[in-house]
């Protein structure tokens, strides 16, 4: 695989130590490593110890202050390519020539925990985009969820506050289920389209290759001759969209709390790319008012039965980052990051967003230099009158460092817009200063209703299940009804199991009117594959290797990725001489690290050995997973009582139960189980 541009730039900072001398960062070579500098052997350190005080001082310093939000997250680099010219909407030249790759830089994120949470917790995430344009970064930062909490950046501090832990005893870490939260939700109504989005499958993915991407509000393309168009931006996984259920989550947080970077650094490595593919919504600005939503609220979507996705292009991650600290810390995203053609629009948590960034990233990287840090350096020059402060890697030549002048012809000097200058789209405005909100911005409830609608009798049902343990964690009583008479709003389906759950009452009959479905926001309607599914099999010494070879071949073939379970690591032994190489044993793994299993078991296997397969079966089967058996599993599924339910594949002809299974694998989960 060729380098890009970004990759060719980023070689001259790539550092290898190895076989290389100990030097100082001043490249002083150090002739001991092992003791700092003392007035004799039991003698106190000297302060003309220079190495230790640089080396102390370096480790003192390496950390930097966490976002304070999206702190956990994990990156890679990629490329972007357009499918065809966009030139008819947008001007931004990286949307043109399908010939051109623009190298691509994406965060992944939880929204709410620390650095140190875990990865599966119940969260919105963050899907950041950096593209190196040769026109200069474009940052496309957007979460996995396409609205918002709030209308207006003024309240995020009081968002975020509110959800993060407690200030009187810093509880719960990454987590929503806490009484500030939802008192907050409940103050603030504004708020119920997204919660209901977050208390949904959605805010648990399965993988970040399998998550949806928003841009959550709307900006404007504007093309050459100045025409412009309203757009929200979706990232489309090719994978389909996919979740856990809520039980397996928090199972996997404590058996692998890295499950989701894991997944997408091991995913990489095996050249299973992720792939999406950039659509994007476009509204004419003459019909800026013709829908039921008002185009400029970010606690609304645009339905896509209203508004197409266009698919304009696809991304695709190929590299994983060298060093986490220098890449993925220390990137910096902003959507005030554009290019010619990418304008914004009035939405006023925009607005705000276009502030804040800018001032987190100062604090957070010591400074107004993090765009000179080499994962944020354009791949095209800059040049600029801007000088000096923390970490300044540029080296500014000539006397001059101001404009207008004419010691050095007034350079650096503006560019027109036929040179590629930016120029923002001029929107006639006018108005009186005040604050204030729009009143189309005040339906809090109807999208919030139809998205309800929109979703399968199983997410449905997770949605419940998702209120009732959020609100069964708040103290307040009070809370608690407020929430249920928020939501009353919504659907009585709705609050009424979950107001039996927690003890409270539905004071409001009838809930909403709203009939208005979108069948794209359920995930029962996405796309399914077995591609890089995670298939364990379980499997002792004794067993049919020329069978079990046909099956795993077969689901090797189908994009499914094979790993081993074991009581022990090394060979297992068929009867046929056949052997495999063991992955994990039971004690290393855990069935929710897997998408499906495949339990062979073997003639010479313990009872232990047959206990802890049935374990791991019977948790796989209650998170409604495909679960397939032939030989001694066959007796084991019989003893389970499991033999016919939706999703378990048993079959003694491997053949027949190869395509089968493989069938069952690529419906994700089998939810039938679950409404018997």
């Amino acid at each position: 695989m060729g380098k890009n541009r970004k990759d060719e730039q980023l070689e001259q900072y790539r550092v290898d130590d190895t076989g290389k001398h100990l030097t100082t960062n001043q490249g002083l070579k150090v002739a001991e490593d092992e003791f700092s500098l003392k007035a004799g052997q039991r003698g106190p350190t000297l302060m003309e110890d220079f190495h230790f005080r640089e080396k102390m001082t370096h480790f003192d310093h390496e950390r930097i202050p966490e976002r304070i939000v999206h702190a956990r997250g994990f990156a890679a680099h990629g490329e972007f390519e357009v499918y065809e010219s966009m030139k008819e909407f947008t001007k931004a030249k990286f949307l043109q020539d399908p010939l051109v790759k623009t190298p691509v830089f994406v965060r992944f994120s939880t929204v709410a925990g620390s650095k140190g949470s875990a990865d599966a917790v119940r969260d919105a995430r963050g899907f950041a985009t950096k593209f190196y344009t040769e026109e200069g970064n474009y940052d496309l930062v957007g979460n996995n969820i396409p609205v918002f909490f709030i209308q207006d950046a003024i309240k995020f501090p009081d968002l975020i506050h509110a959800v993060k832990p407690e200030p009187h005893n810093e509880m719960p870490q990454a987590a929503s289920a806490h009484d500030t939260f939802w008192d907050f939700v409940a103050n603030n109504q504004e708020s119920a389209h997204m919660v209901m989005w977050a208390m949904s499958d959605r805010a648990i993915p399965r993988s970040y290759r399998m998550m949806e991407g928003f841009g959550v509000h709307t900006f404007r393309f504007v093309n050459e001759q100045g025409q412009a168009h309203f757009v929200k931006f979706h990232w489309k996984p090719v994978l389909g969209t996919h979740s856990m259920v809520w039980d397996e989550a928090q199972k996997v947080n404590g058996k692998d709390p890295d499950f989701h970077r894991r997944d997408l650094y091991e995913a990489i490595e095996n050249g299973d790319y992720p792939e999406y593919e950039l659509g994007v919504q476009l509204i004419k600005e003459e019909d800026e008012f013709s829908f039921d939503f008002d185009v400029l609220d970010p606690t609304k979507l645009w339905p896509e039965e209203d508004v197409p996705v266009k698919i304009v292009g696809k991304m695709t991650l190929n590299r994983n980052v060298d060093n986490v600290f220098a890449e993925s810390e220390q990137v910096a995203f902003h959507p005030g990051h554009v290019v010619p053609g990418i304008d914004f629009s009035n939405d006023p948590l925009l607005q705000g967003r276009l502030f804040s960034y800018t001032d987190t990233q100062l604090i957070r990287l010591g400074g107004p230099n993090f765009h000179e840090l080499p994962i944020n350096r354009p791949v095209c020059p800059f040049h600029n009158n801007q000088r000096d402060g923390y970490g300044r890697h540029t080296i500014n030549r000539g006397q001059v460092s101001y404009h207008k002048n004419s010691l050095a012809q007034n350079t650096p000097s503006p560019a027109s817009e036929a040179e590629g200058g930016y120029t923002h789209y001029q929107e006639k405005m006018e108005g009186h200063k005040v604050r204030a909100r729009s009143e189309s911005f005040k339906d809090h409830f109807s999208q919030a209703a139809m998205f309800w609608n929109s979703m399968s009798a199983p997410e449905k049902e997770h949605i419940k299940k998702a209120f009732s343990f959020e609100l069964g964690k708040v103290q307040s009583k009070s809370v608690q009804q407020q929430v249920i008479d928020m939501f009353s709003n919504v659907s009585i389906e709705l609050v009424k199991d979950v107001a039996e759950a927690i003890g409270a009452d539905i004071r409001k009959q009838g809930g909403s009117t709203v009939t208005k479905s979108s069948p794209a926001l359920s995930q029962e309607n996405t796309m399914k594959t077995a591609k890089t599914r995670k298939v364990g099999v379980i499997l002792g010494d004794g067993f049919n290797g020329k069978d079990v070879t046909l099956v795993l071949d077969q689901l090797k073939d189908s994009g499914a990725q094979v790993e081993l379970i074991s009581d022990r690591l090394g060979k297992r032994v068929g009867l046929d001489e056949v052997e495999f190489d063991v992955d994990h044993t039971f004690l290393t793994s855990d069935s929710v690290l897997f998408d499906s299993l495949y339990v062979v078991g073997g003639k010479d296997v313990s009872n232990q050995f047959k206990q802890q397969a049935i374990y791991f079966t019977k948790e796989a089967f209650s998170h409604y997973k495909p679960v397939g058996a032939t030989h001694d599993g066959m007796k084991w599924f019989e003893e389970l009582g499991i033999i016919d339910q939706t999703g378990v594949v048993t079959n003694e002809d491997v053949n027949n139960f190869a395509g089968e299974f493989t069938h069952a694998i690529i419906a994700h989960r089998h939810w039938d189980r679950q409404l018997v």
